[in-house]
Parts: C-alpha cells; sequence; structure tokens
C-alpha cells in the first residue's frame, strides 16, 4: 500500500470530548487539532507550526496537555479530551483567563488557549513559581503580539492569589 492509501484508511474512534461522547470514523493520519476543528466545530485550539513547536494546538488528553498537530485522533480511542471550550464552560481556568484580561495577556488570542493550558498546569502544581520558573515553563508556547511580560505577570498574579488563599 502506498502513503496516500494508508492515510485514507478510516478508524472508528470512540472518546469523550469536553464531558461529552463521540464516536466518529476518521482518517487513520488525522491529527487531533483537525479533528476537533473541522469536525467538531472546536476551533479555539489552533493549528500553528503544525511541528509541536508553537502550542497553539494545546489540548489536554487524559490529564495531560499534548499537542494536537502531533496526536493522531486515531490513538485516542477511549481518551479523554478537553479543549479550552470545555474548561472554559466548567469554569476551571476562571481566574487565569480573568488574569489574561485584567494584565492584557491577549491580544489576537492565536495563542491564548495554549497559554491557558500550559499556565494551569503550571498553577496545578501550587506554589510560587519566580518569574524565571513561569518563563521557562511557558517557553514551549509562542506568543507574537504580547512580548510575554503581560502573560507571566497574569500568572504571577493567580500563582500568588492562590498561595495568599492558602
Amino acid at each position: 500500500m502506498n502513503a496516500e492509501g494508508m492515510f485514507r484508511r478510516q478508524v472508528e474512534v470512540a472518546l469523550t470530548v469536553n464531558g461529552e461522547p463521540v464516536e466518529a470514523r476518521v482518517d487513520a493520519g488525522k491529527h487531533l487539532v483537525d479533528f476537533l476543528r473541522l469536525d467538531l466545530g472546536l476551533t479555539g485550539s489552533h493549528a500553528g507550526c503544525e511541528h509541536g513547536v508553537c502550542g497553539a494546538c494545546t489540548i489536554r488528553v487524559n490529564g495531560e496537555i499534548v499537542r494536537g498537530c502531533l496526536v493522531l485522533t486515531a490513538q485516542l480511542d477511549g481518551a479523554e479530551v478537553w479543549t479550552v471550550e470545555g474548561v472554559s464552560e466548567t469554569g476551571e481556568m476562571r481566574a487565569l483567563q480573568d488574569a489574561f484580561v485584567q494584565r492584557n495577556a491577549l491580544q489576537c488570542g492565536f495563542c491564548t488557549p495554549g497559554m491557558l493550558f500550559a499556565a494551569a498546569e503550571l498553577v496545578e502544581r501550587g506554589g510560587r513559581p519566580s518569574r524565571e520558573e513561569i518563563r521557562e515553563h511557558m517557553s514551549g508556547n509562542y506568543c507574537r503580539c504580547t512580548g510575554y511580560e503581560a502573560i507571566i505577570d497574569a500568572i504571577e498574579q493567580v500563582t500568588s492569589d492562590q498561595e495568599g488563599a492558602r
């Protein structure tokens, strides 16, 4: 079989997306970000570099953040997938979303869903990371608009507020 035929092979998958069961027949080579955007209409995650470098396609799968442009949907039978739309509905990232708005840590919004998932991962660890630790953690997510300082400010605000509430 040639490469073209391999990518046209269809695979049945059953997964949970944002708490809802989804069953689909997908091309074996279809990436998760494309499935979410094109098949399910969940356009929060973006296909940026399509090489796993920029972080715009970051999604949570089975509790771990992944690059949606590197994961094939066919690999996810039985998986639990959360997109920015789903976690926004649950309110899970409300403090981060509010801080991003307050600190003007988003402009065009292209990178924001991936930034939020990466930031949430850091916030969930607890504690109060230094600006350098925040910068290092967020280094896998690119932004072309904000210059990062506002993003770091927003994350620092949330971790500080969280630490102060304990």
